[in-house]
């Protein structure tokens, strides 16, 4: 079983959660659904997007995309999300913070 995880970073803000609470209840739902999906090792919804970042796309509403990376087999980490509409600035946030999710694990080695 894969562990989810969001990623608070090093000024303790959580961009996928503080995206996810603006969402309608249904479509967090869905959104929610098609995470859980990842977990059981589902990714046929999921595009890569460089520098170990990838992208789950959900086909519905204005095309919603939640980034995430997975650290080791085991863990994956939900790092930003939005919709298609900002996609690029959204990957590009999930870069910098998987970056500094990587710098950080190494720190407290």
């Amino acid at each position: 079983m894969i562990d989810v995880r969001e990623y608070v970073d090093a000024r303790g803000r959580n961009y996928y959660r503080r995206w996810a609470s603006k969402l309608d209840p249904g479509v967090r739902a869905r959104i929610d659904k098609a995470v859980f999906r990842l977990v059981e090792g589902n990714f046929s919804a999921v595009k890569p997007e460089g520098e170990g970042v990838s992208a789950l796309r959900l086909d519905f509403g204005p095309g919603y995309r939640v980034c995430f990376a997975n650290d080791g087999q085991q863990v994956l980490i939900l790092l930003a999300a939005g919709s298609k509409r900002r996609q690029q600035e959204d990957i590009e946030l999930a870069r910098r913070l998987w970056i500094e999710y990587k710098r950080r694990k190494r720190q407290e080695v």
